[in-house]
């Protein structure tokens, strides 16, 4: 049985689609479920402004690995593998298929391969230099990198917070912070890898209104409780969660629509990826295309 494995920018409507294929699974005698692939979704308080899958979603589609970690703890890939593999075989074993939803790249691959992870950071490492980033800003730090480590510089947005973070932290470590080929590790399963891509403006059109809909659901109520409780470096990296803090909302629209771009380009250096566009499409017609590619695999 091969797992399935849905990627695309956010805002896109991967969880729509999901549900969606789910449904039509379910029809030809299947018991699917939902596999969260998302750095921020594994963080409990946080499930509006991560977007998380509602009450409403999850009633019809079971989904796993949303909402358990203590937002105040950092949560590696590492740990997200060993979770995500053991969800997925476990579902296999008792006859079921995975859907592997992701919006985290590097959460993706570690779900469906045995990555070559690199050791986390020593403690109060990534506080420091997140502190340093708050204080001084994405670009001047994206700078420094490109000082220590230009190839690696030149291979990260400026603006690109969590991954300058992470280069300067496998630097003071004394690790090479640009590894390529990621992606070739062997899957673990045969998997189905489907990214869903929309026109630009559409995308950005969706993500500003569904920013406007998590502030009107209480996203930044959520951010603050979590400020307030002390969220760690890891969950304050979520989209919006220092733009809402600062009651910056068009910020938060205009980083997110640059988190999107990258997920985007991310996507399309996939080997073996099926591009479904979903430019005004609803969820099933874009699982009648997944359908379509899993028949002929």
């Amino acid at each position: 049985m091969h797992v399935i494995a849905l990627f695309g920018p956010t805002g896109v409507g991967k969880t729509a689609v999901a549900i969606a294929l789910a449904e039509r699974l379910r029809e030809r005698g299947e018991h699917p479920l939902a596999v969260s692939a998302d750095a921020i979704q594994v963080y409990r308080g946080l499930e509006t402004l991560s977007g998380a899958a509602t009450a409403e979603e999850r009633a019809r589609l079971e989904h796993r690995l949303l909402s358990f970690a203590d937002p105040r703890e950092s949560f590696s890939a590492g740990e997200f593998a060993a979770r995500a593999h053991a969800e997925i075989d476990s579902a296999l074993a008792a006859g079921r298929r995975p859907i592997v939803v992701g919006g985290t790249g590097l959460y993706l691959q570690a779900a469906l391969t045995d990555l070559d992870l690199r050791p986390p950071p020593p403690p109060g490492l990534r506080e420091r230099l997140t502190r340093e980033l708050e204080a001084r800003g994405p670009e001047a730090l994206h700078a420094e990198l490109a000082g220590r480590a230009a190839e690696a510089a030149a291979a990260i947005d400026p603006r690109d917070r969590t991954r300058i973070v992470r280069a300067l932290e496998l630097l003071e470590m004394g690790e090479e912070p640009l590894r390529t080929g990621l992606w070739t590790a062997r899957l673990r399963h045969p998997t189905v890898l489907a990214g869903l891509t929309m026109e630009r403006e559409a995308l950005y059109e969706r993500i500003d209104a569904r920013v406007d809909a998590m502030v009107a659901a209480g996203a930044a109520e959520e951010a603050r409780r979590a400020e307030a409780a002390g969220a760690g470096p890891t969950a304050r990296a979520a989209l919006g969660f220092e733009e809402l803090l600062r009651g910056d909302v068009d910020a938060m629209k205009r980083r997110t629509r640059n988190y999107a771009k990258r997920q985007l380009t991310w996507m399309r250096r996939l080997p073996d990826v099926h591009e479904i566009d979903v430019t005004g499409r609803d969820g099933d017609s874009a699982a009648r295309s997944i359908l379509h590619i899993l028949a002929a695999t």
